[in-house]
């Protein structure tokens, strides 16, 4: 069970912090079930979430040293432009991974559909809507967790991890 004052990752809606456990008195909540009350961090409103669920998952937000790990990652991922043979089964393949509440499974998206911005862009395309997305989605989850975990403002965490990236690279000195 989580205490109030406690960031968790819930479902898509990312990180949120627990106000407080409650039993509201709210059309179609059970008086019988404690609720959490969550206070989304990064987007408006609250939300009420049974504390006994299993419908939709919440998690402890990811250490700072799991957050550097994960970033140190990101020069072995190998991404490859996911293709489908319909948008359908596109949106399938990414709301699976983004539906794993698993920081590596977003990390994975965000690089596969960076490469087919990337292929899209060297043929003077433009990246599909579901693509753009997804990736603005998984962005937003994992970017958001980042901010927590490594105790950074939001919009820091694209410009910390490319820092991070690129002094990870190895330099070429002639």
């Amino acid at each position: 069970m989580f205490h109030p004052g406690e960031l968790v990752v819930y479902g898509t809606t990312g990180v949120c912090r627990v106000e407080e456990i409650t039993r509201p008195n709210l059309t179609g909540a059970d008086r019988n079930r404690q609720y959490y009350l969550l206070k989304p961090l990064f987007q408006d409103g609250v939300i009420y979430a049974p504390v006994e669920s299993a419908k939709v998952p919440i998690r402890p937000v990811i250490s700072a040293e799991e957050a550097e790990a994960l970033i140190d990652l990101i020069p072995t991922v190998q991404a490859e432009a996911c293709r489908a043979p319909t948008l359908q089964a596109l949106a399938q393949h990414y709301q699976a991974a983004v539906r794993s509440h698993n920081c590596r499974d977003l990390l994975e998206l965000m690089m596969s559909i960076y490469a087919k911005r990337q292929q899209a862009e060297a043929q003077k395309r433009r990246l599909g809507m579901v693509d753009e997305r997804y990736m603005k989605q998984a962005e937003r989850l994992l970017y958001g967790e980042l901010s927590i975990a490594l105790g950074i403002p939001f919009d820091e965490v694209q410009p910390y991890i490319a820092r991070r990236v690129e002094s990870a690279a190895p330099s070429t000195v002639s």
